[in-house]
């Protein structure tokens, strides 16, 4: 079974020439399949004897892969979807055959050293300081939490021994769901909801209302605010400039959750939006939503790592030949210990392309996102919800309930046209294009507008 035999790389050969062929064509959006039809198709796949190298890669290929929906296919406009380059994805086939760990510099040096200029890529686009770095993690769930695990522990060495009786975070409605996960389900601390304003924003006014609004006890345990580069729903960007002076004036950790909208950073057209968050302490972007990297990969970046380090690094007899001063682990900057370089598809693709390309596509999928969003203003049956900031185009069709969303959904996968999903604004149903493929175009879009008439 770890013998590289003729079989193997006969193996080999068949899966790099199914990888080409899939990266060659425009991807089949596909859909997913029921239990009971999957197992009438395949039956069982794991066996005793095994079912052989070209019957498993069969099996994957003809019918388990075709109950996969392409996220990169160029209608594929639910969620936050994902269109990673050639280089990244071939490159992480590379990745995987070298069994490289990334959890260490002892034992991944040189994938540590590319992922780390990956990353400073990132901080210079959100003008953090020279001594600014993070890791590569799972996603943005666990960027979020790792950082606000942070927060915490820069907030609880400031306190001493004299803990608060609870601690809390400020957040908004508009706060993605994995952030109130992780902070009431994981950490155990209180979310405070700071009202948006108009368009759902968070702003330093209302910070300061909210904070001033809490009794003493609960202000001080009070320790982040968490703001948000690109609401999930909507595209909108919080008052960063505006939260950041609030969190200076009460001693808050400021974290920026960009895992969607943080790759506007690279758009020159919309990096004002961003001003403040050079002034955060933490902040995430997740490359394989609009940075082009396969999944799964978040970047996470301090201000200053060392309060990272100090909480997240690991001790044990075992660990003492890897916790070495001066030694840049990605392991003591999250909350994980064996780690899958999982930066390196992303370093591979920018060193390959470069950073004017990059960023020539995030302006690509913004100039396609403002021409739907003028598209859906001429239609007389559709309302645009919301001003696009970035890619992300929020509108309703008049008249339609969430069954006639939901039907009309259904209708465009089974056609295999696009995958485009029910949403809700303001209590609304609605539904939303989340537009981070370059090849996505205005014509894909007008078409499914179209269907909506």
């Amino acid at each position: 079974m770890h013998r590289f035999t003729r079989e193997s790389e006969q193996l080999a050969q068949m899966i790099v020439a199914e990888s080409l062929d899939r990266m060659r064509m425009e991807p089949p959006l596909d859909g997913p399949r029921t239990p009971e039809e999957l197992l009438a198709q395949v039956g069982q796949t794991v066996t005793e004897e095994g079912l052989g190298g070209e019957e498993a890669l069969r099996v994957w290929t003809d019918v388990l892969s075709g109950a996969c929906m392409s996220i990169d296919h160029p209608r594929f406009l639910a969620f936050i979807p994902g269109a990673p380059t050639e280089a990244a994805t071939m490159f992480d086939l590379l990745v995987g055959a070298s069994s490289v760990y990334g959890g260490t510099w002892l034992e991944g040096a040189g994938a540590a050293f590319a992922e780390n200029q990956a990353l400073r890529w990132l901080a210079d686009l959100a003008g953090f300081p020279p001594q600014a770095g993070g890791c590569f993690v799972q996603g943005g769930t666990t960027g979020n939490l790792s950082a606000l695990v942070a927060a915490r522990h820069t907030a609880a060495r400031r306190h001493g021994p004299r803990w608060p009786q609870r601690w809390s975070v400020l957040v908004t409605a508009e706060t993605h769901s994995s952030v109130t996960y992780a902070l009431e389900r994981v950490m155990d601390v209180e979310v405070v909801r700071v009202p948006g304003d108009e368009r759902g924003r968070m702003t330093g006014p209302a910070v300061r209302a909210a904070v001033e609004a809490l009794p003493p006890e609960q202000r001080a345990g009070l320790f982040a605010v968490v703001a948000t580069a690109g609401v999930t729903n909507t595209g909108i960007v919080d008052d960063l400039a505006g939260v950041a002076d609030a969190a200076e004036e009460y001693e808050l950790w400021m974290h920026v959750d960009g895992a969607y909208g943080g790759a506007g950073l690279a758009a020159p057209s919309v990096r004002h939006l961003y001003a403040g968050i050079e002034r955060a302490d933490s902040f995430i972007v997740d490359p394989h939503k609009w940075l082009f990297a396969p999944f799964d990969s978040c970047a996470l970046l301090y201000r200053d790592p060392e309060l990272a380090r100090l909480a997240h690094t690991q001790t044990a007899s075992y660990l003492d030949p890897v916790t070495i001063e001066g030694e840049w682990n990605p392991s003591d900057y999250a909350i994980h210990l064996s780690r899958r370089a999982r930066g390196l598809p992303f370093w591979f693709s920018l060193a390959v392309n470069g950073t004017q390309a990059y960023s020539a596509a995030v302006e690509t999928t913004l100039e396609v996102a403002r021409a739907a969003a003028e598209d859906v203003r001429r239609r007389p049956y559709l309302t645009l919800l919301e001003e696009p900031d970035l890619s992300v185009v929020i509108f309703a069709r008049d008249g339609w309930s969430k069954a006639d969303y939901d039907a009309w959904s259904a209708d465009l996968l089974h056609a295999g046209k696009a995958f485009v999903t029910a949403s809700a604004h303001r209590g609304q149903p609605c539904t939303r294009f989340a537009i981070v493929n370059p090849r996505t175009t205005v014509a894909d879009l007008k078409g499914i507008l179209a269907t909506m008439a």
